[in-house]
């Protein structure tokens, strides 16, 4: 379940990038434009922090997200 979450938000990311691009080279909202490629931005540091192993993690995986909480 953790994988299908992060691999979402990097596709959500990946278009929000793309459509801030769009928006900005096109010359319509160039704001828009903006706020989409800082959301995008924090996406992609999202997913980076949650996939970057610590030192104290078991090593099945590497991510902090439990698959079955509970």
């Amino acid at each position: 379940m953790a994988d299908w979450i992060l691999s979402v938000l990097m596709l959500a990311g990946a278009g929000l990038l793309a459509g801030g691009v769009y928006l900005i080279r096109t010359g319509r909202n160039k704001k828009q434009g903006v706020l989409m490629l800082i959301a995008a931005a924090v996406m992609f540091a999202n997913v980076a922090i949650w996939t970057v192993p610590t030192p104290n993690a078991p090593t099945g995986g590497g991510n902090a997200i439990p698959d079955n909480p509970g």
